[in-house]
């Protein structure tokens, strides 16, 4: 795809093509982030080019020497994967935990996520001119830019920010509403950041209530949708320690949006089923693929396999997941385990799937997790969640009556086997404060073993880049760096 570059003082803001209301379809020309869109439909191509950009090598997609940041490298970078001879080498700093503000990985994460913002402000600029004259279609428009917006920027917070607390005065991340080529924006406070990431949420929530149309019809789940919106508040409010707020709205799309049949789990993820998905970014030939630096289909490169500890953890004869999930692959007449989660539509061998964002899975044990810290009696809800996602995935599952810390280990165990490769372990494990223990026997030498919740490697480096070109943040590095 190609664009050209408008730098503000934090990151690129990418003039975005154009293009039908597809997705999946590749822009056809470029329209200078300059000019002021004159028609409704100036606002829909621009973003059409919003929503690809998390197809970006840095964001969701791998390239041959930058991992997808959000897709593969959280479970990476924690212990449900293990590096193998056969990655060369490949994002070792990150998975080591040795990086620096000069690490190129870290760049690119931290442009690309700032690219999507910067995208997002251009839709938001002036829509508001056709309020008058098309109120449900700017409601639709814009409240799609403004989830975008916020899932950008909250992403950004997980790996930058110093924690999760709502009202934590450690560091987070600049936020960047506007479009200004010589904005230079500071990092704002953690409390400061949730604060702009749910009043662009909820206001997404509102409006995506009264538009003009289906926002996402027939198969497709390419759209931030009413529903989709819900999913991610519920996740972001169990990440700042809001509970019942997670709770509320994880019941909300749990009832329009149920667990996958056994029949339909393992037609998700070759794209066959779009049971229980509720946001997925499409991939197609020549738009890059979210897990390549996994499992290479293509090459049969087994870069990173599956731990075996994670492996050990599922019943192996019963569990739907363990088969759909995992396989082994020869090389050479040696066989070994791989993640197959991602290998490829159909019968294709390609790594070419839709990325899933956020399903129903997901909400279960984020409804479980809410319900279970609240305590009391909705301790006993949480163990319903819990039981009514291993039965969906167990056959002949036999539920289990649990209570206090052993309730809430148990959902973050099932959230490995449930979620492993979709991108939440790092962030599971630093929101939980806890300590990574990598004991697979088959450890690299030279592979980071344990990491400590004091560690500094929880909180990024912001990129020297940045630092170099914006005074306003200079005095802001994350501790450490």
């Amino acid at each position: 795809m190609k664009r050209r570059n408008f730098i503000l003082g934090l990151a690129g803001v990418f003039s975005l093509s154009a293009c039908n209301s597809i997705i999946d379809i590749e822009p056809e020309f470029v329209k200078d982030g300059s000019q002021i869109f004159t028609t409704i439909e100036d606002y829909e191509y621009a973003l059409t080019g919003a929503y690809s950009l998390f197809r970006e090598v840095g964001y969701f997609a791998s390239g041959a020497q930058t991992t997808s940041t959000w897709a593969s490298l959280p479970d990476m970078m924690g212990d449900n994967l293990v590096r193998t001879t056969e990655d060369l080498a490949n994002w070792q700093e990150q998975v080591n935990w040795v990086y620096e503000s000069t690490d190129s990985d870290i760049n690119t994460a931290w442009q690309e996520a700032y690219s999507v913002v910067a995208q997002a402000n251009l839709v938001l600029r002036n829509i508001d001119q056709f309020s008058a004259t098309n109120p449900k279609a700017v409601n639709r428009i814009k409240g799609q830019a403004l989830a975008i917006r916020a899932v950008a920027h909250f992403d950004v917070l997980r790996y930058w920010g110093t924690d999760y607390d709502l009202n934590s005065t450690g560091l987070g991340i600049p936020y960047v509403e506007i479009v200004d080529i010589n904005n230079k924006p500071s990092r704002l406070t953690v409390a400061e950041s949730w604060a702009k990431i749910f009043a662009d949420m909820t206001q997404a929530e509102t409006l995506l209530g009264n538009v003009d149309g289906t926002i996402n019809s027939g198969n497709s789940r390419s759209y931030l949708d009413q529903k989709a919106v819900r999913a991610l508040l519920a996740r972001m409010y169990l990440y700042a320690g809001q509970y019942e707020e997670a709770e509320a709205f994880a019941s909300q799309v749990i009832a329009e949006e149920p667990l996958a049949t056994g029949a339909d789990f393992e037609g998700i993820w070759t794209d066959a089923s779009t049971a229980e998905v509720l946001w997925a970014v499409p991939f197609n030939a020549g738009e890059g693929s979210p897990s390549s630096g996994v499992h290479n289909a293509p090459s049969n490169r087994n870069r990173f396999r599956p731990a075996d500890p994670l492996l050990a953890l599922y019943d192996q004869n019963n569990d739907i997941r363990y088969g759909t999930y995992f396989g082994v692959r020869s090389l050479s007449g040696a066989p070994r385990n791989i993640l197959r989660k991602f290998y490829g539509r159909g019968n294709a061998s390609d790594n070419l799937v839709n990325w899933k964002v956020i399903r129903t899975g997901e909400l279960y044990l984020i409804r479980a997790e809410a319900r279970a810290r609240q305590g009391g009696a909705k301790e006993a809800l949480a163990n319903t969640d819990l039981n009514d996602l291993r039965s969906a995935r167990i056959a002949d599952y036999a539920p289990e009556t649990l209570t206090g810390s052993a309730l809430i280990e148990a959902i973050f165990t099932e959230r490995k086997k449930e979620l492993v490769g979709e991108g939440h372990q790092w962030f599971d494990i630093k929101r939980t404060t806890r300590t990574i223990e990598r004991t697979d026997p088959g450890l690299l030498a030279g592979s980071g073993v344990t990491l400590t919740p004091e560690h500094r490697a929880w909180v990024w480096p912001v990129p020297q880049s940045e630092i170099d070109a914006n005074e306003n943040i200079r005095g802001q590095q994350s501790a450490g760096y």
